[in-house]
């Protein structure tokens, strides 16, 4: 029996092993870049000229790039608890959980199995005297045990269709755990941005309840000298004017400080303590001021957004191999070997084996069109892939340009913004002392005290747009992997 069992099986398995090298998936050419084979350089874009390979920003852990140790642990903070990166952890188990079920679909599953069968029946002699004759017979007990292992429909993937099924599942659990990167990326720059956001607008709230406290002083020194006759009724309804909005941008800031909090906790997962919110944006990014050397596009490609879109590309194209290979005749096998015996006590002695195998094979004859059909399918799902890959680095390398471009002038307009403030609040204070030594008229103050603060405030946003321009272009290049 050990001779013909071995004689079938390599019968079997002689072709499977010949055109186990045999894949119907075409061959795997990462599609060009349709951007630039440069990042922006020139005239208003960071850098002006070209530089020196410097310190990588991708390189450059987020610990390090945040310099702000209360910016630090709200961002471990939502790394911890945000149900978006939750979520993006759980996408990876399920896709690699569905992984390894494809994977196993290359391997027999041999499964043991143990058998015991009693049977009874009656068996009667055929005699002329019928059932009272002396040649009747009684009834018979047949039993019988038996004991193997075997292999079920096992495919033997002569095409690659189960390799190719396997390989596409592969890529798509590779695509979700670059996913579950690119969140995490994402995640990092959205609180860093979120704490900016709420520090500046506090800032706001801070200089609308100075501005207010000196057009209240105006207002009752011109409600004063409207009494006594000096000041006019149109000027004192101006300085209440000038009072009222400074009273109700208090309002609208301490709103947008309440939204600032509870946008900053949404992405966190959790309360952020009292301690850990920023009192202030202040005059220094509460970052790193570093700067890319290499402007190559190519640094792009490491994004873990664009290697998602890269393997779901590559798993597309293992489909095609799949849809291929249903065309072709499908090889199944179906095999077991063991033992039976009429009594339990002799089952596993000699002479007792036994074995079995079923190959089985079927081929698409007619099945109008439904094979081309998903071949199609498959193709096109890859152009489509493709076209969301190029897609994704044409996005990237904006993103990059625009926050370059950004950081080319931002600079020049924080200084010149920097210097209006400067003048704005000495002509504020000039015209108020020559209003109140009755040389320069009300209206005019007070035009320079809303210049002043109008100027105050956009300095705010432009520290804002520095800070957030820095995180943006960490992000961009693909920051943020590294703790």
């Amino acid at each position: 029996m050990t001779s013909v069992t071995t004689a079938i099986r390599l019968s079997l398995l002689t072709p499977a092993l010949l055109l186990a090298g045999c894949n119907m998936a075409p061959r795997y050419v990462r599609p060009a870049p349709a951007v630039p084979p440069a990042l922006p350089q020139g005239e208003g874009v960071y850098p002006a000229a070209p530089v020196a390979a410097t310190e990588d920003l991708a390189r450059i852990g987020w610990r390090d790039f945040f310099q702000d140790e209360r910016l630090r642990q709200v961002i471990e903070l939502g790394l911890a608890n945000n149900q978006d990166l939750r979520l993006a952890a759980a996408n990876v188990l399920q896709a690699r959980a569905q992984y390894r079920v494809q994977r196993a679909d290359q391997l027999p599953s041999v499964s043991a199995t143990g058998a015991g069968t009693y049977t009874n029946t009656a068996s009667f002699a055929a005699s002329a005297g019928g059932a009272g004759s002396a040649g009747g017979g009684g009834p018979t007990d047949i039993q019988y045990f038996t004991a193997g292992v075997g292999l079920s429909a096992f495919e033997i993937d002569l095409f690659g269709r189960v390799r190719n099924l396997s390989k596409a599942a592969l890529e798509q659990y590779l695509a979700t755990e670059e996913g579950r990167r690119a969140t995490r990326v994402s995640l990092i720059g959205e609180i860093a941005n979120a704490w900016l956001t709420l520090a500046a607008d506090r800032d706001q709230l801070a200089t609308a309840e100075a501005t207010f406290k000196a057009f209240e002083q105006s207002l009752e020194l011109t409600r004063a000298q409207f009494r006594i006759g000096v000041t006019s009724a149109l000027e004192m309804q101006q300085a209440e004017s000038s009072y009222q909005s400074a009273r109700n941008d208090i309002a609208v800031a301490k709103t947008q400080i309440a939204q600032d909090l509870n946008a900053l906790q949404l992405l966190t997962g959790a309360p952020v303590p009292a301690a850990l919110q920023p009192d202030s944006l202040g005059k220094t990014a509460p970052t790193r001021d570093a700067m890319p050397g290499d402007l190559s596009s190519e640094v792009l490609l490491r994004r873990p957004d664009l290697l998602q879109a890269e393997h779901q590309l590559i798993a597309q194209n293992a489909n095609i191999g799949a849809a291929r290979a249903a065309f072709f005749p499908r090889i199944s096998l179906t095999a077991s070997i063991g033992t039976i015996s009429a009594t339990l006590g002799n089952l596993f002695s000699s002479g007792s084996g036994t074995y079995s195998v079923g190959p089985s094979a079927s081929v698409p004859l007619f099945d109008f069109g439904r094979n081309k059909a998903n071949l199609d399918y498959a193709k096109a799902s890859r152009d489509a892939a493709v076209a969301t890959y190029q897609k994704a680095i044409q996005t990237a390398f904006r993103e990059v340009s625009d926050a370059l471009a950004q950081r080319g002038t931002i600079d020049e307009q924080l200084a010149a913004q920097t210097a209006r403030v400067a003048a704005a609040q000495q002509a504020a204070y000039l015209s108020n002392a020559r209003y109140r030594a009755g040389v320069e008229s009300f209206l005019t103050a007070l035009d320079t005290q809303r210049t002043a603060y109008a100027a105050e405030q956009q300095l705010i946003g432009t520290r804002l747009a520095r800070s957030s321009n820095l995180v943006t272009l960490y992000r961009t290049l693909g920051g943020g992997l590294i703790d």
